[in-house]
């Protein structure tokens, strides 16, 4: 007899755990399938020689890395505080990033190169920085776990977004309530941009805020801090703000 009654609830459980995932899978937001906006231009970084791409990102002249402490300086980064580098590199400021946020906060560098993450992850430890972790991503997904992160940093990333609404809203689900998002690009104006910017980067300034916006994001402040590249802003809006 009490056979039967266990089976019975075993029975009536699982019916019960069935019913709760196809409820939640019916009742999820349904997305279109985006179109790649600027189908392979990741494609330098598939089995990136991390020491190359150092000479790079690293070098005097580059704007990003000639201005790299004013930038860590204009985030304002606290102690415990979570901050994810999306399309983190070579891991420039995932370094520098770490004993802003101290040991009681994390650095996590994310990027869709195993190589980049493997070199990052393998520099935090002989530099005794354990508060920095890897996360290997996809082009459509931060990889990042809802309401994990205060702020997320996209340096020099964005035009290298192949998904941008998809991106965002994996940016959006992986911040905290009145999270901030940080978004450094190059300019890109006509007659003013390098033939490589113009070439190369898909979007200009305005495109790029209206994108961000659109995906449940107000720009909060713009920062007069570099020349080639614009510096901006947003906090991930609540409920009543997302369009």
């Amino acid at each position: 007899m009490r056979d039967a009654v266990n089976k019975l609830k075993a029975k009536f459980v699982l019916l019960w755990f069935v019913g709760t995932v196809g409820f939640v899978v019916a009742t999820a937001p349904v997305y279109p399938r985006e179109q790649s906006v600027s189908p392979g231009i990741n494609k330098h970084y598939e089995n990136a020689v991390y020491e190359e791409w150092v000479q790079r990102f690293e070098r005097e002249g580059r704007e990003i890395y000639d201005k790299r402490h004013e930038i860590v300086t204009a985030l304002a980064l606290r102690e415990d505080m979570v901050v994810a580098d999306i399309g983190a590199g070579t891991g420039l400021f995932a370094r520098l990033f770490s004993p802003e946020v101290g040991p009681g906060g994390r650095v996590i560098a994310v990027d869709i190169s195993r190589q980049f993450i493997d070199k990052i992850v393998q520099i935090a430890k002989e530099q005794g920085q354990e508060n920095i972790q890897g996360i290997v991503n996809t082009p459509t997904d931060t990889a990042l776990p809802p309401a994990s992160i205060d702020l997320a940093f996209v340096c020099d990333t964005y035009h290298h977004f192949e998904y941008p609404e998809t991106m965002l809203r994996s940016l959006h689900r992986a911040l905290r309530r009145d999270g901030t998002l940080v978004v450094i690009d190059y300019r890109r104006v006509n007659g003013l941009s390098s033939p490589w910017v113009m070439n190369h980067v898909r979007a200009g300034e305005d495109t790029v805020v209206g994108e961000i916006e659109a995906a449940g994001f107000r720009l909060a402040k713009t920062q007069d801090l570099l020349r080639e590249n614009y510096f901006l802003q947003f906090k991930k809006c609540d409920d009543a703000c997302v369009k």
